[in-house]
């Protein structure tokens, strides 16, 4: 195979496109940006994105879907009170625009129309901050070779986000409006305006932490989760199995807290070794059940008591 030969790329990211190719004989453009869908590759030429995401990838971008999720579903609650028989819907409604949006944006990517990606291999973490290492030859001229090395798992994300926030603004406010008549007209909106606000700050958050939060996400979702479950069984004066069972909002609670640890686990493990890795899943209840077992030392509800009462 006849290639064409001109001098090496410098810099990590600068590649040379193929501009053309006849049988065995192939021509490479000057070493600049590699266009969409593409990253170098060990010879420094543009090679297109044609790999299957691994399970990590898929895990960190279920970490990422489920993020707004989440917050929808916690300023529902926080913002639709006791009483309110609306959340329950809001709630359903939330999940059907997050769950919409991922089926409409793996639909438009590459390959448009099914519902599968082609991506890149991330092999590094600077892979993620390709704008950080476009080199200057002469430390005058810059050579722009910033370009998506992870595709499509840096992109992906700002247009599911997207899809949400028009789902959310399409849909939300009807239903809101119709079926939360037990709030007052000032309350019953007030889970659309805090979405508005996390939004941005959740593009931000991957605009800048992307690379880090791919790393880091299987510790964020572990720590979270085990703070969180300890919190809202400590607010909930939850001190025994009894207190546990007498509502079924508190099992949904502690089975999505579970549903979590689980999650973690698995994308730390990232389930190389299946026969080894499953059993971890057994720990997915112990945080929960140390809770139960150390409760009657702790006594939370003293402790409430005594921090309502300004002691």
């Amino acid at each position: 195979m006849a290639v064409d030969i001109q001098p090496a790329c410098l810099g990590l990211y600068c590649g040379k496109t193929l501009l053309f190719k006849n049988g065995s004989t192939e021509i490479y453009g000057e070493c600049g940006v590699c266009p969409r869908g593409q990253r170098t590759n060990a010879q420094k030429y543009c090679q297109p994105c044609t790999e299957s995401p691994e399970l990590y990838d898929w895990l960190y971008l279920g970490f990422m879907a489920m993020l707004p999720l989440v917050l929808h579903w916690f300023f529902i609650e926080w913002y639709s009170g006791k009483k309110s028989s609306s959340a329950l819907f809001q709630h359903i409604t939330a999940l059907f625009e997050c769950s919409v949006a991922a089926i409409v944006t793996l639909l438009v990517s590459d390959p448009v129309g099914v519902l599968y990606i082609r991506s890149c291999r991330v092999l590094m973490l600077s892979d993620w901050y390709t704008m950080l290492y476009n080199p200057s030859p002469d430390y005058v001229t810059t050579v722009h070779c910033t370009h998506e090395a992870v595709y499509p798992l840096y992109t992906i994300v700002f247009i599911y986000y997207a899809f949400c926030l028009v789902l959310m603004m399409l849909l939300r406010p009807l239903l809101v409006k119709k079926i939360a008549c037990g709030l007052g007209k000032s309350d019953r909106f007030k889970s659309i305006y805090a979405a508005l606000y996390f939004f941005p700050i959740l593009t931000v958050l991957q605009a800048v932490g992307g690379g880090l939060l791919y790393y880091a996400f299987p510790y964020i979702i572990l720590v979270l989760s085990l703070v969180t479950l300890a919190v809202y069984m400590s607010a909930s004066e939850i001190e025994n199995c009894y207190d546990l069972l007498v509502r079924k909002k508190r099992l949904i609670v502690l089975f999505s807290h579970w549903l979590l640890h689980a999650y973690g686990i698995i994308s730390i493990s990232r389930v190389d070794k299946l026969e080894q890795d499953l059993p971890l899943l057994a720990l997915v209840p112990t945080p929960a059940l140390f809770y139960l077992f150390t409760a009657k030392f702790t006594e939370p509800s003293r402790i409430l008591s005594e921090g309502a009462n300004g002691h």
